[in-house]
């Protein structure tokens, strides 16, 4: 049985219920964590405020610096014990879970080294004054963190969020929280103080709820849907409680003619199949310039024909979703296209050793999507590619930003003005050109536009979304 942690200690919920762990592999429970309520989360920010008012506030930038480096090099030590975890809550291939352990720990050493270098300015004004600014910590964050990356989507918002002299409370998603608990009690034990880093476990409706509306919490960071973030947003609103949001995306990658095919056929594929296509960057969407459409969709159904879709310790090219819930979703997307009438391109083979209660999808490539239809507008959070031909750079761009979201474009392209002319004309919070995704990028500021959100992590910037920053004025004479 999995507990809440608080003040560095287990804690049993307070309502005495619970919430069984589902294995996507085989659909099997094999661990409880706690169902947490209103109770269990004033409880942790009361913790949180308490660490934060008597020490984690008094502590050096370098302090910081040194606690969070000592966390990553924790991280490193247990690589191993995390990707098993993982795996297992998460239902990713081994070397996903492996990727996504290797990289919490990098954003706590990058962050590590960012704690003493947020620096604050002197601006020149009138005589006889001298005018400053400084980045003060908010002081007690929130992080509600989703099931598709929970070690990632930790390390670049709650690590951000200590270096910049906060301390967190996370709610976590429950379908995928085990992996969080654990890092929480590494930090412990490497010596980070009581309070610094709080999880609860439990339901949206109940303990992120509570999360957001605490007025204990002075800065919330959400990543997950549009409608919850909404949701988010309007409790938050009502006392005045600053906001960072990522809210998915349906990421166009854009292939002109002159692209070198053989770069983006792995690139085009990895970032659709990459974690079932449960990513908020998915490049979901394939627009292809119309003399290079027919040849690129043949060489790509080859590929698609020959993922493997199975268990995550069988670490093939795709493991299961996350949930019966999320199946039922993509299967519903497909149903949809089929009555459509939109062609089938290829599928990929789910294992035949695949248990039948496990949550597989087989990835599938589609062509000639409508632009208007669901399938091209909405968020599938399956490995699912809408492919679409387009003429020429201005109907590129009108279907790339024809969707309500804007986190990544993609953009293969020989030509090097046209590269930085589509650059500037999608409408996106990333740009990748002749390459998708840049490995991951922890320095890299991530975040979207319009319906995918606002507010910037990682990379450097993300400490000023986690910081205010204050004005100071003296006035001493000439």
């Amino acid at each position: 049985m999995q507990f809440h942690f608080i003040a560095n200690a287990a804690h049993e919920g307070a309502s005495g219920r619970t919430i069984p762990v589902i294995d996507p592999s085989d659909g099997q429970p094999f661990d409880v964590i706690q169902r947490g309520n209103a109770d269990d989360m004033a409880l942790a920010v009361r913790s949180a405020r308490h660490c934060y008012d008597t020490l984690w506030s008094k502590l050096s930038a370098a302090e910081r610096g040194r606690l969070l480096m000592r966390l990553s090099a924790r991280i490193a030590d247990h690589i191993d014990e995390l990707t098993d975890i993982e795996q297992r809550d998460c239902g990713k291939p081994t070397r996903q879970a492996r990727a996504d352990a290797v990289a919490l720990a990098r954003y706590f050493e990058f962050y590590a080294g960012a704690c003493d270098k947020l620096h604050g300015q002197t601006i020149p004004y009138q005589d006889g004054y001298t005018v400053l600014t400084w980045h003060e910590p908010h002081g007690v964050t929130g992080h509600i963190i989703p099931w598709n990356y929970p070690m990632q989507i930790f390390g670049r918002s709650v690590a951000a969020s200590l270096a910049a002299g906060n301390v967190c409370v996370v709610k976590p998603s429950e379908d995928a929280c085990l992996s969080l608990l654990r890092v929480a009690q590494l930090a412990g034990e490497c010596g980070f103080p009581a309070g610094a880093i709080n999880i609860v476990t439990g339901y949206g409706h109940e303990v992120g709820e509570a999360l957001a509306r605490d007025a204990g919490i002075d800065h919330i960071s959400f990543t997950g849907s549009p409608r919850v973030g909404t949701l988010i947003q309007q409790a938050a609103a009502e006392r005045h409680c600053p906001v960072t949001l990522e809210l998915g995306g349906k990421s166009p990658q854009i292939v002109f003619d002159d692209a070198d095919i053989e770069a983006v056929l792995p690139a085009v594929v990895n970032a659709i199949v990459q974690n079932a296509g449960q990513t908020c960057s998915a490049g979901s969407r394939l627009l292809v310039q119309q003399g290079l459409y027919e040849p690129l969709l043949e060489r790509l159904g080859a590929l698609f024909a020959n993922l493997r879709v199975g268990p995550a310790a069988m670490d093939l090219d795709v493991g299961p979703l996350i949930r019966a819930s999320q199946q039922q979703r993509v299967w519903d997307f497909l149903s949809d296209a089929q009555v459509a009438g939109i062609p089938m391109v290829a599928q990929g083979q789910i294992v035949d050793s695949a248990p039948d209660s496990g949550f597989y999808q087989a990835p599938a490539l589609l062509r000639d999507v409508p632009a208007a239809h669901r399938l091209a507008q909405e968020e599938v959070f399956g490995p699912v590619l809408a492919a679409m031909s387009f003429r020429d750079e201005d109907h590129a761009v009108a279907l790339a930003n024809a969707t309500q979201f804007g986190l990544v474009s993609g953009i293969w392209t020989r030509d090097g003005a046209r590269q930085l002319r589509m650059a500037r004309r999608v409408r996106s919070g990333q740009v990748f050109i002749n390459n998708y995704g840049a490995a991951g990028g922890v320095e890299l500021p991530f975040g979207g536009v319009k319906s995918s959100g606002h507010g910037r992590e990682k990379g450097f910037e993300a400490l000023y979304g986690f910081t205010t920053l204050k004005t100071v004025a003296i006035r001493h004479g000439h």
